[in-house]
């Protein structure tokens, strides 16, 4: 039942239901058990007015030099350059990967998804936003060496209904031992 959401009620979160949501994201497998994710909590106005901002301005310059198909589809969805998400959910989780581990990106990935499917066990929204330029975020988030800005959550209570855009049938994502073989247990 999990979808995203890019409005937020500005509802408190309970320390109580974000804990659980960062403990189950921290027991997902990684990579050499490297674990190499942290999370940065952010619930300041005034960090997230400033992470809005810098965020908006990075999207507006990237959506400059994307195709048209890309314009298209994201228009399609109602995405655009503007992030106000960024502001309004009561709490942003920016994780921050250490890009010298094992299987970084694949752990922090995976480390992701049990994220937000806890928030969803525990009836909060989510979004997983990859800005398309994390540079800024080295000075911001004052990371040290070898640490970069992977994603940020926005969590929060949704402010309105998730629209769904549907999902393939397995029938068209499963093959049987070749691509192309359609399976037998789907249909």
């Amino acid at each position: 039942m999990r979808r995203s959401v890019r409005r937020f009620r500005r509802e408190e979160i309970s320390d109580e239901d974000l804990k659980y949501v960062l403990n189950v994201a921290r027991h997902s497998p990684s990579g050499a058990n490297r674990q190499p994710w942290r999370f940065i909590l952010v619930r300041d106005l005034e960090d997230k007015r400033r992470i809005r901002e810098i965020c908006e301005a990075v999207e507006k310059e990237f959506y400059k030099h994307v195709s048209d198909w890309f314009l298209e589809f994201t228009r399609s969805r109602g995405i655009n350059w503007m992030k106000p998400h960024l502001e309004e959910a009561p709490v942003l989780i920016a994780i921050a990967a250490y890009r010298r581990s094992p299987h970084w990106k694949e752990s922090v990935w995976i480390m992701v998804g049990y994220l937000i499917l806890a928030a969803q066990e525990r009836g909060l929204a989510t979004l997983t936003y990859t800005p398309s330029d994390v540079r800024w975020a080295r000075e911001f988030f004052n990371l040290p060496e070898g640490w970069g800005l992977e994603t940020i959550i926005p969590i929060g209570y949704p402010a309105e209904d998730p629209t769904f855009p549907g999902r393939y049938g397995l029938d068209e994502l499963v093959f049987m031992g070749r691509w192309g073989v359609k399976d037998t247990f789907s249909k």
